[in-house]
């Protein structure tokens, strides 16, 4: 690897303690109003109130900008057929210096149109196994309607971790959480789930699993709180959608085969705020835009938050006595379903220990890049298969820099069972437990976890591994 500066850094000081607040999450709220607390057995994994200066843009340690017409590698017009050019100019997206993000579309002299597009630096909001997920907004919908509205596209939504390092290449499989979405000037509120193969499949894409057009009144004259629910704790699994705190839409997972529903939900997702100009779903309900559509009209921001649930306690790690496997590889090797330290690796290639912070201290194994790898021999997984795997993972790495943590059995060479995407978790001793779904495994494997990246700089430190049924 090339030489990076990383690797003379300074461990940095333990993590504070996220403190969880009895309260009940709030639902419509004023302009300028703070986060809400978490409730009552919930923690605020992230939150951002866009407190900035006037003028200002967004913090770039919790966002990065989208830019042009579609990701690196992706389809053009982000695959939506949308016409305008996202940027990073305070001319689209500021924060107005009373609390609220502001993303404005703009029409040039020419006709062009330019808007903005931001996603979070962190791609690991899951919902743990057992737990909840709930991604919420207060959102005031763009002020515009009729033939001024014609084209008019905000958006709050998910993508699954995945589609970041292959420009969603990977769509709509590793899935789409449409939290709020909004069309010409509509004053509406479509919630969808985009899942399965394109076109049809199970998720009749394009369309999607959604729930068709809500009525909003006062969403584009006043902020309202768009969130959704995943929630892993019930059978089946479901995704709910709430418009000031009224479940409005439900999806079960046994709508769709267990397949496609864990590839769309079992793993890391980050957030996306935007306004398009344009394109397929906008033209499905009357174009635009047209001459006569309004430049300049924003869709304003209150704040973001993600809030876990947590039977086993939020991000603490497994315990380290687990119940023996039993079956298949025997009872020999090293126990899957307990914690396996990555310093542990029997052998590994460009990675060093270090000492961390992380709960029950120890050190972790950091200086991590594209090729890298760990092997852990002799793991038995027993005769009950193993479909989950967890890794405890930070991140210091700059905007824009992410990758993969992958699991291969028995040989490098063959394919990845499972992986899921990490980039900046707040830095390099900023722990976060990330979960993923994994082919079927029983018996005793050597265990290969590499790591891959398009980028040359470290990005990722980790701690320790486990699997689960």
């Amino acid at each position: 690897m090339e030489p990076n500066p990383r690797r003379t850094r300074l461990v940095l000081a333990g993590l504070a303690a996220l403190a969880t607040v009895a309260a009940t999450l709030a639902t419509t709220l004023n302009a300028g109003a703070a986060v809400p607390p978490p409730p009552s057995g919930w923690t605020t994994v992230f939150s951002d109130d866009f407190n900035g200066a006037a003028g200002t843009g967004v913090n770039t340690g919790n966002w990065l900008y989208d830019l042009g017409h579609g990701y690196a590698g992706g389809a053009g017009n982000w695959g939506t057929g949308e016409v305008e050019s996202m940027t990073n100019s305070t001319q689209n997206v500021y924060q107005d210096g009373n609390g609220h993000l502001v993303i404005k579309p703009v029409r040039d002299g020419s006709g062009n149109w330019t808007s903005g597009r931001i996603e979070t630096q962190r791609t690991d909001f899951a919902a743990p196994a057992g737990g909840k997920l709930r991604i919420e907004a207060s959102i005031q919908q763009p002020n515009v309607s009729g033939a001024a509205a014609l084209g008019y596209w905000p958006a709050f939504w998910a993508l699954g971790a995945a589609a970041r390092p292959v420009g969603a290449t990977n769509w709509p499989g590793i899935g789409e959480w449409d939290v709020m979405e909004d069309i010409n000037g509509l004053s509406s509120e479509f919630g969808t789930l985009h899942c399965g193969v394109s076109p049809g499949g199970p998720c009749n894409e394009t369309t999607g699993i959604g729930s068709g057009q809500r009525a909003c009144g006062g969403c584009q004259t006043g902020y309202h709180t768009y969130a959704l629910e995943y929630d892993r704790s019930v059978s089946p699994e479901q995704l709910r959608w709430y418009l000031d705190g009224n479940n409005f839409f439900t999806v079960n997972a046994n709508q769709v085969d267990a397949t496609t529903w864990n590839n769309a939900t079992h793993h890391g997702f980050f957030i996306i705020l935007n306004v398009a100009m344009g394109g397929g779903f906008p033209g499905a309900f009357g174009g635009g835009p047209t001459g006569s559509t309004a430049s300049g009209v924003p869709m304003n921001v209150d704040y973001v938050a993600v809030y876990s649930s947590s039977s086993s306690g939020g991000g603490t790690p497994p315990p380290t006595t687990s119940p023996t496997p039993t079956g298949g590889g025997g009872t020999g090797g090293v126990n899957a379903y307990g914690t396996i330290q990555a310093e542990s690796a029997s052998a590994q290639s460009g990675t060093q220990t270090e000492a961390t912070t992380d709960t029950g201290g120890g050190q972790d194994v950091g200086f991590i890049a594209n090729g890298d790898w760990l092997q852990f021999n002799n793991v038995n997984f027993g005769s009950t298969a193993a479909r989950q795997f967890n890794g405890r993972v930070a991140s210091g790495a700059a905007g824009g820099i992410s990758g993969l943590v992958e699991v291969r059995l028995d040989s490098r060479s063959n394919a990845p069972i499972g992986s899921f995407a990490v980039a900046n978790t707040g830095g390099w001793q900023s722990w976060r437990t990330v979960p993923a779904n994994v082919s079927a495994v029983t018996g005793t494997h050597t265990v290969y976890v590499t790591f891959t990246s398009g980028q040359p700089t470290d990005f990722v430190n980790l701690n320790w591994l486990s699997f689960g049924h």
